[in-house]
């Protein structure tokens, strides 16, 4: 079997412009296809890593044996130079093709992908409704009042989740978004971003998950101000409550918190990770398949979390092709915890992007049964937005 074509789509979504995933297709001589996504799908990056994509495919791909993963990861890693420093655009376009072959390689031995990352270790997969503070409903509202948090969490418990993420920090009073909480809350601040936290507890009772998202805009100072109203409150983790520029900090917030620290979606492989797992300052790794390497590099951080006794939940925030490679990952490792389901995943404009729409039922999910990853992109859909093909 050797590749013959590589398509790669820079998604444009007009009800959502500052949405935009990546996918690419890639085509066999023997007429079989692996999709993939890579996971800079909102803020800087997407249509960079479409580039690379191209660049890789131009490079190495065309003629590849599509089995042949490892060989073609540790090619990528080392003949694009970069790949030795790292970053998100080659580790995103990386990911994206990594988990196009994987899909190809179950579909041509009819298996789904989890059988071969070691079978079925997860049946169910325990799922959270994630990023209350944009609402969780047919669209996307920015919520500002503590009450507004309260009746967004109700909403998803009343499908069936037990547990729920949100970052009640990016806010202020005004609805302004700040991406730099480095420096000390005020008492008005810490009144606010708490009033929303309580709220949610208040309205969920003693008995469902909250999962505090920070998105990495604290300092180490800060984080440790915000831990207060988080061990208050008795949330399951404190996600990214500061940056990865610098892995002594996070060591600083996880011995003064003592509620587990989750993180790692800007973590993009085991060297990345190391730091993080030799001094325990993670709890919980969140490493995103469209991110850290494909199923190929993923499944080794997993592994090697396991070592240390971290547990899993792969980041998810991307179209529904992220979706279906999580739940492989996942259904496979034995590690998980448990997994993020986006606000933007209920989307419409993120549904109809792919022919199946992977959804939760009553909190949980389940790995497909079918070959590959189990999804396909809706050409429909996907062919209004630029792409190229690489023959």
């Amino acid at each position: 079997m050797k590749i013959t074509e590589i398509e790669i789509f820079d998604i444009h979504c007009p009800k959502r412009p500052p949405w935009n995933p990546v996918f690419v297709r890639i085509h066999t001589d023997e007429g079989t296809s692996g999709v993939g996504e890579a996971g800079l799908a909102y803020d800087w990056g997407h249509s960079a890593a479409a580039a690379m994509i191209k660049e890789i495919a131009e490079a190495v791909l065309i003629g590849f044996d599509p089995f042949n993963t490892e060989k073609l990861w540790s090619r990528m890693l080392r003949e694009s130079f970069w790949g030795l420093g790292g970053g998100p655009v080659l580790y995103a376009a990386m990911s994206a093709i990594d988990t196009a072959l994987w899909d190809i390689k179950g579909k041509a031995l009819g298996l789904p992908v989890y059988q071969l990352l070691g079978g079925k270790t997860n049946d169910k997969l325990r799922t959270y409704a994630s990023q209350l503070q944009f609402d969780w409903d047919k669209e996307c509202n920015k919520l500002i009042q503590p009450t507004e948090y309260a009746e967004a969490a109700l909403k998803a418990v009343a499908e069936g989740y037990d547990a729920v993420k949100v970052d009640p920090i990016v806010y202020d009073q005004n609805g302004e978004s700040s991406f730099d909480r480095t420096k000390l809350f005020t008492q008005p601040q810490m009144r606010l971003f708490g009033d929303r936290l309580r709220a949610i507890r208040d309205a969920v009772g003693p008995d469902v998950d909250i999962i505090f998202e920070s998105h990495s805009l604290m300092g180490a100072a800060s984080a440790i101000q915000m831990g207060e109203v988080v061990e208050e409150v008795g949330c399951m983790m404190y996600e990214e409550p500061v940056n990865y520029l610098n892995s002594a900090i996070h060591k600083k917030v996880s011995e003064r918190v003592n509620v587990p620290i989750a993180g790692g979606e800007r973590l993009y492989h085991r060297w990345d990770v190391r730091p993080y797992f030799e001094d325990q300052s993670i709890d919980v790794l969140q490493p995103d398949v469209g991110l850290c390497g494909g199923f190929t590099e993923a499944k080794k951080v997993c592994d090697y979390a396991d070592v240390y006794d971290i547990r899993i939940q792969a980041h998810v925030c991307g179209g529904p092709v992220a979706t279906a490679a999580s739940l492989h990952l996942e259904t496979a490792i034995p590690n998980f915890l448990i997994h993020e389901h986006h606000t933007y995943a209920i989307k419409e404009w993120n549904r109809e992007l792919c022919i199946q729409d992977p959804q939760p039922k009553d909190g949980f999910f389940q790995a497909p049964d079918t070959p590959g990853i189990g999804i396909e992109l809706n050409d429909e859909v996907i062919k209004r937005s630029p792409h190229v093909s690489v023959k």
